[in-house]
């Protein structure tokens, strides 16, 4: 049996990561229907891809995700027409009334399903990022090198550990993460622990 000419010329591997011109991917296609060999080649790349992808996969922090899901939602609201209000810089005496007009905000509350961690946020810019963010257990190790960290509790309690010191915490209680020193969550409540989060670079 011989070879299909189509699958020395490299398409294959370019039409499963879907970076093929439309005339080549419709070529590709045709050539699937026409010769059962091709087909088959084509589910052998998608499993060698697939294979090496997760040899290679890179673990990634847990608050990564929804991070990343609160950025692109701030950044929808953003393309929707919200008009970004810059919000007081967290310090020592800071209080929770200070962000008020976001934690009231109808589209800014805690939503009824997510994993462990949720964040919405609440402004963003070269100098800082604020959210509000909900914790069901905690969050883990981490050292900040570029970025200092800073937390006033909402709602809830939580043990802030840093280095070998835990910080009990509770409604209205401010802590600033020093730089290049381990640090991690436990909630200690018997409900989740609203946070208002503020990132900084260092």
């Amino acid at each position: 049996m011989s070879i299909n000419p189509i699958i020395a010329t490299g398409l294959l591997e370019l039409y499963v990561i879907g970076d093929l011109p439309k005339s080549e991917m419709l070529r590709v296609e045709k050539a699937m229907e026409q010769d059962e060999s091709v087909r088959l080649e084509i589910l052998e790349i998608e499993k060698a891809m697939e294979a090496y992808a997760l040899h290679n996969a890179v673990s990634v922090a847990p608050a990564v995700k929804p991070m990343l899901f609160a950025a692109l939602n701030y950044q929808s609201r953003l393309e929707n027409g919200e008009v970004p209000v810059l919000s007081p810089a967290l310090n020592a005496q800071s209080k929770i009334s200070d962000f008020s007009q976001w934690l009231e905000r109808e589209d800014m509350q805690e939503p009824e399903a997510y994993d462990s961690m949720y964040g919405n946020i609440i402004d963003s810019n070269e100098e800082k990022t604020t959210l509000i963010v909900w914790l069901k257990d905690g969050a883990p190790d981490e050292t900040h090198t570029d970025e200092i960290e800073k937390f006033l509790i909402v709602e809830g309690t939580c043990d802030i550990q840093i280095g070998d010191a835990v910080h009990s915490l509770k409604s209205g209680d401010y802590l600033s993460i020093p730089l290049h020193i381990n640090h991690n969550v436990k909630v200690t409540s018997s409900f989740r622990c609203k946070i208002i989060l503020e990132r900084s670079a260092a």
